[in-house]
């Protein structure tokens, strides 16, 4: 019986898991089985102090670097990083699209008359005002005395802004000698009333030239509604703007480009369009002026507009091949009589999309309906959004922007508050409170080229006298 008593206490002595009494008892039993380096110096060590508590203090620290580096990566992991990947190719790349334009903008025959009219009113407004002889305008020649008119002129006439009135103001810069604008006269504009007349502005200017300008711009906008769609080009005139043309030496046949009419910029060619899924676009695989696109341009300013364009030269824009050519944006100008070079870096940013970032693939997830004949790019999105606003606020369409089928471009003949409308709708559109901004999102597959230009005199005296020759 001793035996089994002796047995049985050695039992309960020895149990299966061992529980420890103190948490002393289970940190000494951690630091001597543990295969952490240095953990078992915190207990052989503890007869010594300084080394004991050298060695806790180390333990500790490396213990506090572990979990930091912890929090790193899985920061790092739950940041969902974008990944870069730069590829460099000696491959043949597709030569981008070329828009030039004439700086020179057309006069319809269909509305020759409408032209010439504010030709006049322009010429008029400058003098009553200003007395000042605009001989670069076409159409009426002023006298030394003041003029009377015989028959109303064009609504919203361009006027001194009394003072207290109720403005749109736009500051500028620039300030021309030539109109002798004195303090007491910075504000001038024209008045825009709503469709009842009785919420009225004056869309007002602190400079003299920008006035006339802006003035002659909104006019000249509601001129362009009266064009019909069907409204031809002169050819002779297109044809002559394009000396020569060629392409890695190869001369361009009339396949390569297509002609349009911008407002602004006047008569544009654009190069190497893709149109209707084209297959023959230009491709280049060395660099060097004889190895892309040569142009030879002929500058003429006849029927000119001076209000419209003051420049003279062409405009250039490289943009992708489904993109329509918006002149505004990124377009430079080249003066005539010189020898311009540019260089192009193309650089194509992918965004993953997704959880990564806030992007659309097509734009066929974006609340704007697209009315360019194009692929999505923001600025066309942007464009669109305003143009649908313009649209349901003033019930017509920026003349610069294309319109959905069966709505009809602004003219103050039939939508006589459109301009009170229009410059409210700019304002709203500036600070984004119409949200076209905040709407339109980036494009996932985006490219974009870089241009560096240099510039000398064509052509030199020598190669002058053998043309003339």
């Amino acid at each position: 019986q001793g035996g089994a008593i002796e047995e049985e206490v050695k039992n309960e002595k020895e149990p299966l898991i061992e529980f420890f009494s103190s948490y002393r008892e289970l940190f000494e039993f951690f630091c001597s089985n543990t295969t952490i380096h240095g953990a078992i110096r915190l207990v052989c060590s503890r007869s010594n102090r300084m080394k004991t508590a050298f060695w806790l203090v180390l333990f500790l620290a490396t213990f506090g670097l572990m979990y930091w580096q912890f929090g790193l990566l899985f920061g790092q992991y739950f940041s969902y990083p974008v990944s870069i990947n730069l590829n460099v190719n000696s491959d043949k790349l597709p030569f981008p699209a070329v828009t030039v334009c004439t700086l020179n903008p057309y006069r319809y025959k269909a509305i020759q008359n409408d032209l010439q009219e504010l030709d006049k009113e322009t010429q008029r407004t400058l003098y009553e005002l200003y007395k000042y002889n605009s001989t670069g305008v076409q159409g009426w020649i002023p006298t030394n005395q003041r003029v009377r008119r015989d028959r109303p002129g064009l609504p919203h006439l361009l006027e001194l802004v009394p003072p207290g009135s109720k403005t749109h103001r736009v500051s500028r810069s620039v300030i021309e000698e030539e109109l002798q604008v004195k303090r007491r006269e910075w504000n001038i504009g024209f008045k825009l009333c709503n469709e009842t007349g009785g919420d009225c502005f004056y869309q007002t200017y602190t400079s003299g030239v920008d006035a006339i300008r802006e003035w002659y711009r909104f006019h000249y906008i509601n001129i362009l509604a009266r064009v019909p769609e069907e409204a031809a080009i002169d050819g002779e005139q297109l044809e002559n703007f394009i000396f020569a043309c060629r392409f890695n030496e190869e001369s361009c046949t009339k396949a390569n480009y297509s002609h349009f009419h911008h407002a602004i910029y006047g008569n544009c060619y654009t190069f190497n369009q893709n149109r209707s899924g084209q297959s023959n676009l230009w491709s280049s695989s060395m660099p060097g002026i004889k190895n892309g696109l040569t142009l030879i341009l002929r500058t003429e300013q006849h029927d000119y507009i001076p209000l419209l364009s003051s420049v003279a030269g062409a405009r250039v824009l490289v943009h992708g091949h489904k993109e329509p050519a918006f002149m505004d944006d990124s377009g430079f100008n080249i003066p005539p009589g010189m020898e311009t070079s540019i260089g192009m870096k193309k650089e194509t940013v992918n965004r993953m999309g997704g959880k990564y970032s806030d992007c659309s693939e097509d734009g066929s997830d974006v609340d704007v309906k697209n009315l360019f004949e194009s692929e999505y790019t923001e600025q066309v999105c942007v464009r669109s959004c305003f143009q649908a606003a313009m649209v349901e606020r003033c019930g017509c369409g920026y003349a610069f922007y294309p319109l959905s089928p069966g709505d009809e471009f602004c003219d103050y003949n039939k939508h006589k508050s459109w301009g009170h409308c229009y410059y409210k709708l700019i304002i709203e559109f500036t600070s984004n409170k119409l949200g076209c901004f905040s709407k339109c999102r980036k494009p996932c597959l985006v490219s974009e080229y870089q241009l560096t230009a240099g510039y000398s005199k064509w052509p030199n005296r020598v190669s002058q006298v053998s043309w003339v020759n």
